[in-house]
């Protein structure tokens, strides 16, 4: 009896055994599936993380175009502004200067004007430094009044306006 149990032990150890061989099999064959399914998990996740942050770029890529654009626009307005400024500054100097030479020479002929003269054999002596005769005084008084009709420089209230 004793060769029979055990004989049937070591048959039945070994149908034990080839047994739970199946069953590990089975066990590493469920978690191979579980691991594959979890890493498809993660692999989509990982896509769709991708995908929101590529979103996220497109959106902010998106706004900053326009926040350029908008600067662009505001830059090219200032830039127009500018140059009407500085052209209008142009007309304003240039009649300044003119203005100005305009005064000195109403200021010179005032002064020559009101310089005391001492005429003698029909030559003027005004300061024993400047010599006139009596026709260049005259051409000094045609000088005097063309001065006095020329027409004024007129300034634009839009030359102003900003």
């Amino acid at each position: 009896m004793m060769a029979t149990s055990s004989g049937n032990s070591s048959v039945s150890t070994k149908s034990q055994s080839y047994g739970s061989e199946e069953d590990l099999q089975v066990l590493m064959d469920q978690r191979k599936r579980k691991r594959k399914q979890s890493n498809r998990e993660s692999a989509r996740r990982s896509r769709m993380r991708k995908q929101k942050h590529m979103d996220d770029l497109m959106v902010e890529v998106e706004r900053l175009r326009n926040e350029n654009n908008e600067i662009m626009t505001r830059m090219n307005m200032t830039t127009q502004h500018y140059l009407k400024i500085e052209a209008e500054n142009c007309v304003l100097s240039a009649q300044m200067v003119e203005l100005n030479q305009r005064l000195q020479s109403l200021n010179d002929i005032i002064n020559i004007i009101n310089t005391p003269t001492t005429i003698t054999n029909g030559v003027n002596y005004q300061n024993n430094d400047c010599f006139l005769t009596i026709s260049d005084n005259c051409f000094m008084n045609q000088m005097n009044m063309s001065y006095l009709n020329q027409q004024p420089i007129m300034a634009s209230s839009d030359m102003f306006m900003w």
